[in-house]
């Protein structure tokens, strides 16, 4: 079996035999530090075929929102909750929403009205959150470290490109 470099930022086994498969996003280490120095150069890798490691793309994002990769039925985006923080409570009447918890703690609200958020539970590294559409929900980080999450969203729920270095940016964004 042979191995064959990929020309994405990540490398992957796509055959999967005879090849030992953990650890192998330490191929490109030098990406990372371009990733977190450089933000302007941060793109949506949306409408291509892209394969990224997406626990270490969550773990080393610092911005409370990035696009990663923006579908026309699907979008993922990574994002970082400062300590003490939240997502925010919201709606998607539309829009289903996934969420994995890459790093940290937090607690996870959801429920049919904005005032009557029945549904609490305690979240941590590799937890996943399944949002139906049309359901208030908030995250909070409850930890003494940066929450880092990537979302899917189906179909997208922000424009292509779309990057949010702080909360607030986002907020204005939004209005």
């Amino acid at each position: 079996m042979y191995y064959t470099s990929c020309m994405y930022p990540y490398q992957s086994n796509v055959y999967g035999a005879n090849v030992q498969m953990h650890n192998n996003y330490i191929r490109h280490p030098d990406y990372w530090n371009n990733y977190n120095n450089q933000r302007n150069k941060v793109k949506d890798y949306g409408r291509k075929p892209f394969v990224v490691n997406i626990n270490e793309a969550a773990k080393h994002n610092n911005t409370y929102r990035t696009a990663l990769w923006t579908g026309k039925h699907l979008q993922v985006t990574l994002m970082s909750i400062n300590v003490g923080e939240d997502i925010g409570l919201e709606i998607h009447p539309n829009t289903d929403q996934f969420l994995r918890v890459e790093q940290g703690q937090g607690v996870v609200q959801m429920g049919q009205r904005k005032d009557h958020l029945n549904f609490v539970q305690k979240v941590y590294d590799d937890f996943a959150i399944m949002i139906p559409a049309g359901t208030w929900h908030n995250v909070t980080n409850t930890g003494n470290i940066p929450l880092k999450l990537y979302s899917i969203y189906a179909p997208p729920q922000h424009p292509f490109g779309t990057v949010h270095l702080t909360k607030a940016q986002a907020l204005a964004a939004e209005k």
